[in-house]
């Protein structure tokens, strides 16, 4: 499976899709089963305008890493989650549900046959996109017939551009990312679209990103854009808890399992108040992408407010610095999270 590493300048990746060698290709009817698919090269593919993706959204994809290791294999972390929670989307948005052996088929052939992408030990990592989608034409509001599921891969460094540095986030009422009972649970194109214009609107004023209010009770919070949240206040770690509009994240389940496990914190996943938000000791997001990173400023209309000193908060590098030593075996692997690869 390894080849000589690509011609890549490692020291300097940042969050873009790179092309890699191939990517993997699979084709099923409504009310079939996920059987075919096979490597093909990475490359553009063609739809319809009339396709249903295009027209009405129809689609869900997952995010997962892989990573070259300090025991020198390439690993996923977590891929069961991956699927699982795939198989829930795609069930919320009318696709046909694949199982675990597929899943697991594409993406880990996907790897082994794009190796060569994946980073040196300690200088990013191998970002893999399953994505799945409705191609058939409609014009009337309906599922699609016919979908393909495709994983494609590119190496990546940080999500955010931040360097040493601490995020500074937006807080506001004025936009919601998703509604209880809607498909915010469902990891759905759609939800990622409603994040665009408040999202570039926060970054035009120099913000990192977005911080979203419950779209039913706006005095809760509810997640970023692209992350989970979590806040340290009066010694317990705070989680917004799920309740249909909130991703059910990987990231978010390992951080919940380091926190009590290892660090032996308090957790608790409830309705987290703004003004307790505001007023914590520690406040950090977590995903697949953005790891665990730390927020040193929260801005409202009015005001702004420092969080802790400003600066990476203890417990947040504690929790980070465990969860990459465990993704990249530096330390052994207490929860049985690593699928290794080679």
């Amino acid at each position: 499976m390894k080849r000589d590493l690509q011609k890549i300048d490692w020291d300097n990746l940042g969050f873009n899709p790179i092309p890699t060698r191939s990517m993997w290709k699979g084709e099923c009817s409504a009310g079939d089963e996920w059987v075919n698919g096979q490597l093909i090269p990475y490359g553009e593919i063609s739809l319809s305008p009339a396709s249903c993706v295009l027209n009405y959204g129809q689609g869900i994809f997952e995010g997962l890493k892989a990573y070259h290791t300090q025991k020198d294999r390439i690993v996923l972390f977590r891929p069961n989650k991956n699927s699982a929670r795939m198989q829930k989307s795609t069930e919320r948005m009318c696709i046909p549900v694949m199982n675990d052996q597929y899943f697991m088929d594409a993406v880990t052939s996907t790897v082994k046959d794009n190796s060569d992408f994946i980073p040196p030990f300690g200088k990013g990592s191998l970002y893999i996109r399953p994505i799945c989608f409705g191609v058939s034409k409609a014009i009337a509001v309906q599922a699609a017939t016919e979908y393909v599921f495709m994983v494609f891969t590119s190496p990546v460094g940080p999500y955010f551009k931040v360097g040493s540095k601490p995020l500074h986030l937006y807080l506001s009422d004025k936009y919601h990312r998703a509604a209880p009972k809607g498909i915010g649970n469902a990891k759905a194109i759609g939800n990622y679209s409603a994040s665009l214009y408040p999202g570039s609107m926060a970054k035009s004023k120099g913000f990192n990103d977005m911080i979203y209010v419950h779209a039913k009770n706006e005095k809760i919070i509810e997640e970023m854009g692209a992350a989970n949240l979590f806040v340290l206040s009066d010694g317990e770690l705070l989680t917004p808890k799920l309740g249909g509009s909130i991703l059910d994240g990987v990231t978010r389940d390992s951080v919940i399992t380091i926190a009590r496990d290892i660090l032996n914190l308090t957790v608790k996943e409830t309705d987290i108040e703004i003004d307790r938000l505001l007023s914590a000791d520690e406040v950090f997001c977590c995903g697949t992408a953005v790891t665990v990173t730390g927020v040193g400023k929260i801005s409202t209309d009015e005001k702004e407010y420092i969080i802790g000193n400003g600066n990476f908060g203890e417990k947040t590098l504690l929790i980070k610095k465990k969860l990459l030593q465990i993704q990249k075996e530096e330390i052994d692997d207490p929860f049985g999270w690593i699928h290794p690869l080679v």
